[in-house]
């Protein structure tokens, strides 16, 4: 592949990784109003007229920042923050800090695939019992349920990213751990710093 396909491709890579993280962060950002919502609205209900106030608002609201979470799950894999003993990865060199970074995506791919594998089992289970909620509403639990592997799925792709970036466009200035001191402190503290 010629340079200026690769600067293409590498174009429309940015493009749809740019595209990505805005369907999540607007999808999470609607997600979380609509529990803002429907908390609201409950609230207003019981104080207007308590007797025929709205049931299931908390188990709506549970389901809503569920999937909320599982999706803003992959914006932390994207973002580097996830918990993890960055104080011992500071220790090592840059080029030991790649493949423990290597190893930790293997294992979360691992882990991501689990959560795919199995979530996809619970929702089978929940559509072949039929299963609903308890409440009034009677919501179909595999709806809530497909949060796991609708999260494990979207991890799952952004630490294959994180892996192919670390095995072939490991730079060492601007993916180790602790690389970059701005990045993690207020420009305030950063500016006591350097006076």
């Amino acid at each position: 592949m010629s340079a200026p396909e690769l600067n293409g491709a590498a174009r429309a890579f940015a493009r749809a990784a740019e595209a990505w993280n805005w369907i999540e962060r607007t999808l999470v950002g609607l997600l979380g109003a609509f529990a803002m919502f429907i908390a609201a609205f409950q609230v207003f209900g019981r104080y207007i007229d308590p007797a025929d106030s709205i049931n299931w608002a908390e188990e709506v609201i549970v389901y809503v920042m569920v999937w909320a979470i599982m999706i803003i799950a992959s914006q932390l894999v994207r973002n580097d923050a996830m918990v993890r003993p960055d104080l011992v990865l500071r220790l090592l060199r840059p080029g030991v800090q790649r493949w423990v970074e290597v190893f930790n995506c293997l294992m979360a791919l691992a882990f991501t695939f689990g959560m795919l594998w199995y979530g996809w089992a619970v929702v089978g289970t929940a559509l072949l019992l039929d299963q609903t909620s308890s409440s009034d509403l009677q919501f179909p639990m595999w709806i809530y349920y497909t949060a796991l592997p609708t999260g494990g799925a979207l991890m799952f792709g952004r630490y294959t990213v994180r892996l192919v970036r670390y095995l072939f466009f490991f730079d060492p200035k601007t993916m180790s751990v602790g690389h970059n001191l701005a990045h993690e402190t207020s420009s305030d503290l950063m500016s006591s710093f350097t006076e």
